[in-house]
């Protein structure tokens, strides 16, 4: 299937085929005809899937198809598009700007962290679209900068991280001022409960979509866990860094201060690498962001709030130097490569302290995550006999690689 058989105008398509998109991804392929319909949509589908494209390009056609048919000049607010982080606003403001740009629509983004000056001159000169994070939006809806009261269309992506970066009061706000009719598309890569109870609500004979069940990983991506104390992660970490095949690395750590201690270390360790979170400036995170895309920092340090978004093509490696607590949160974060079917690798360094947290992860992914040995002289290897579920035997396989580790001072 081509983007062609999907209903589109000439100027979409063109905008697509000079970003070079041929193939429209499976959420894409699901989603554009009956957003173009105009039905409610429940998506979920794993991060890097194409999310993005799947309902801004069906929502750019509609949109061009009612400012043509109204014959007005007069710019209002029609499509809201709600997502939880600043550098996802900024992609998806991104995606509509390169899809949109034979449309004669504007669309702004706005986010919190930086002043309001501009984005309230933008909204003032007149917006078609607006992409904004649910905070800043409040505050300038309280000051009588912002109504939603013409609002055709509304997008809440990233649902289940609304939910766990606490925004959900703020949705729900947000929501209470919709006009009761508009079409509504819920995109999410997991759905909890409360996610699904909240779409329950507010959705209207929607068509639920998904691509990927929300417990699996791509088959893509190649996982594997080092055992490894805690005051020894870093060590282990620059020892892996050794080997020159891994270009890029993205690293998730639970808190700020750790990701910012993680970046020094390393650093001064002569391995060039920048730390991204929520207390960094925009403009710290941008910079830092585009250094790592240009492979001018070779390891980007990142909490899951600020790494939400991040869009990166051809990431090889990602790491997590903390497990989550929460075993979906695993499943998004190695979602950050492996992305569009390329392949990718997913390690993971696993302490004492966390190995109830990798037996979430597996009970959730269903599957045992190999265990990988560091030899610490530039090569992994496999662990020579795969264990079973980690669930069963997850004290065996701890004791014993800290007691050859201790034994042999091999980094495992």
């Amino acid at each position: 299937m081509s983007f062609k058989n999907l209903r589109l105008i000439e100027p979409i398509l063109k905008a697509l085929d000079e970003e070079g998109y041929e193939t429209p991804t499976q959420i894409q392929q699901k989603s554009i005809t009956p957003i173009l319909d105009h039905k409610d949509i429940l998506g979920c589908a794993q991060t890097g899937t194409g999310k993005t494209a799947a309902f801004t390009i069906p929502i750019l056609q509609l949109m061009h198809e009612q400012r043509v048919a109204s014959n007005s000049r007069v710019r209002t607010i029609d499509v809201l598009i709600l997502t939880p982080t600043r550098e996802l606003a900024i992609q998806i403001g991104d995606s509509i700007a390169a899809y949109g740009r034979h449309l004669s629509l504007r669309h702004h983004v706005i986010f919190g962290g930086v002043s309001q000056h501009s984005q309230v001159n933008a909204i003032r000169s007149g917006v078609d679209i607006l992409v904004a994070t649910p905070g800043r939006l409040l505050d300038l809806m309280q000051q009588g900068h912002i109504t939603l009261s013409n609002i055709k269309f509304f997008v809440l992506d990233e649902a289940d991280r609304m939910l766990d970066m606490g925004f959900i009061h703020d949705v729900k706000k947000v929501i209470a001022k919709l006009p009761a009719k508009r079409q509504s598309l819920f995109f999410s890569a997991t759905m909890p409960p409360e996610i699904s109870q909240l779409a329950d609500m507010l959705l209207k004979n929607p068509v639920k979509i998904e691509v990927t069940p929300v417990s699996s990983t791509a088959e893509m991506i190649q996982q594997a866990v080092y055992f490894v104390d805690k005051n020894e992660k870093q060590d282990l970490l620059i020892d892996i860094l050794k080997d020159k095949s891994i270009e890029s690395l993205l690293v998730f750590t639970q808190m700020k201060h750790a990701a910012d201690k993680l970046s020094k270390r390393l650093n001064a360790s002569g391995i060039y690498a920048a730390a991204i979170h929520g207390n960094k400036s925009q403009n710290a995170r941008q910079s830092a962001l585009e250094n790592f895309k240009n492979k001018r920092v070779r390891v980007l340090v990142a909490t899951d709030i600020a790494a939400r978004g991040i869009d990166i093509d051809q990431l090889s490696h990602v790491l997590n130097y903390e497990l989550p607590n929460v075993p979906e949160t695993y499943v998004h974060r190695i979602g950050r490569t492996g992305r569009a079917g390329a392949s990718g690798i997913a390690l993971s360094f696993c302490s004492r302290e966390e190995k109830a947290y990798l037996r979430d992860i597996e009970r959730l992914i269903k599957k045992s995550v190999p265990i990988k040995e560091w030899q610490g002289n530039g090569s992994v290897q496999s662990h020579g006999k795969q264990a079973n579920s980690l669930v069963n035997n997850e004290n065996v396989r701890f004791n014993k690689r800290m007691t050859i580790q201790k034994r042999d001072r091999v980094l495992v």
